[in-house]
């Protein structure tokens, strides 16, 4: 009778530790930081792991979420796919990549997983906490994407990578091929000689080029000085504003606002505007066989040829540190950003590519915008400043513009109205 019972005790033992296997629940999946590595796949004879469920919320512009066969429902769904351990439900809102520093810090805790923004923004989004640093083999797959310049978008004062590049953003020159030749767009006072020219000196985005173009400086030598301030002013500061007043008085200008550049285009009175990637479509439109784009020309200030040079930055896809799955969240970041998302993005809304790996792609690189883009962000450009102080630029420089188009600012007074630009560009934060 003992031995019995002996070996019915072992019996019950045994078959207790194995039901105690078969009912174990697999371990919660630990939140790994935002540049941790995925975990090592199970070996085939493993049971599959069960998916988790989760939620990313995807803020972009309307152009990229019209319908389900939009861009950014595409892409995340086609992520997705590619990544079974998780079983994602997307959320998504419209936020242009201009206004995703506004809305993302009015509440991050609420904000996005995932957004696309300006690199301009980069600063705030920091100094906010809105906005993940990117780090591990993440941050390796961006690096091995993008050029210095595309790198250097979105890299913070502290040295910190916070976002994935997707296009590069800057401004350039489209033009009537009937009315100038590629030898005339090099100099824009070649071209006002032989019609007229649309730009937007009203617009800060746009007429700083003209005093970085005769050695003006923002915020030290690589833009991230903040004491430095934004130096645009002396004799050289001067020379620019008295150019600025005779180009603004000269017949064969026309000041390019509401519209008004790529109207001129369309009816024949304009034969060139400065512009982006966003006008293009209309430009084709409007010049057909003509079409011509190119990077910035030079201006003549103080009888000698001045590099004109633009804002270049990104647009980037940010990652919420707030988010509650962050892995999943900066693997989509990384994907979207990748050079398979953005030839998709060329493809269904011609949004040009930067990643270094499509540069050699016959399409892109037969494309006059994409080469124009590119050769401008690479000859004609400076980075864009993205650290906070660069917010106190932009309506001093707007209301400069409007006083050379308006007459307020003359030859006369040229010096004196450019030293009283210049002291509210560096105290208008004050």
């Amino acid at each position: 009778m003992k031995k019995l019972i002996a070996m019915m005790l072992a019996v019950m033992m045994t078959v207790g530790l194995f039901a105690g296997c078969g009912a174990e629940k697999p371990a919660e999946p630990t939140q790994a930081p935002a540049n941790a590595a995925p975990e090592t796949a199970a070996p085939e004879a493993a049971a599959p792991a069960e998916a988790e469920n989760i939620t990313l919320t995807v803020w972009g512009p309307q152009e990229d979420q019209v319908d389900d066969n939009s861009w950014l429902p595409q892409m995340c769904q086609k992520f997705a796919a590619e990544h079974p351990e998780w079983n994602i439900t997307f959320k998504y809102s419209v936020c242009p990549e201009g206004d995703a520093s506004k809305n993302v810090t009015a509440d991050a805790s609420a904000a996005a997983d995932v957004y696309l923004f300006a690199n301009d923004q980069l600063g705030t989004l920091v100094q906010a906490k809105a906005i993940a640093q990117l780090g591990g083999k993440y941050l390796d797959e961006v690096k091995a994407e993008n050029d210095a310049t595309m790198m250097a978008s979105v890299t913070a004062a502290d040295g910190g990578v916070y976002g994935v590049p997707f296009t590069s953003n800057t401004w350039f020159m489209f033009y009537n091929k009937a009315i100038f030749t590629d030898e005339d767009v090099k100099s824009l006072d070649t071209m006002l000689e032989k019609g007229k020219v649309a730009f937007p000196m009203t617009n800060s985005w746009y007429n700083a080029a003209f005093y970085l173009a005769n050695g003006g400086t923002m915020f030290g030598d690589n833009g991230s000085d903040g004491a430095a301030g934004i130096q645009f002013g002396g004799e050289t500061g001067a020379a620019v504003t008295k150019y600025l007043v005779n180009l603004a008085a000269n017949p064969n200008f026309v000041n390019d606002v509401s519209g008004a550049g790529l109207d001129g285009l369309r009816n024949g009175t304009v034969g060139a505007i400065f512009s982006g990637s966003w006008d293009a479509a209309a430009v084709q439109e409007a010049l057909g066989e003509n079409f011509g784009a190119a990077q910035l020309p030079t201006v003549t200030i103080d009888g000698e040829a001045k590099q004109l040079k633009a804002f270049a930055g990104s647009k980037a896809v940010g990652v919420n540190p707030n988010c509650k799955n962050p892995q999943a969240a900066v693997a989509l970041a990384v994907y979207l950003g990748s050079a398979e998302a953005q030839k998709a993005h060329y493809e269904m809304r011609g949004v040009i590519p930067c990643a270094v790996s499509l540069l050699e792609d016959e399409v892109i690189k037969n494309d006059a915008v994409a080469v124009a883009q590119a050769n401008t962000v690479a000859n004609t450009a400076i980075l864009q400043p993205s650290i906070p102080e660069m917010t106190a630029y932009w309506e001093p420089a707007q209301h400069m513009g409007e006083a050379i188009v308006n007459g307020e600012v003359t030859a006369d007074n040229a010096a004196e109205k450019t030293d009283l630009f210049v002291e509210s560009l560096n105290n208008a934060g004050l």
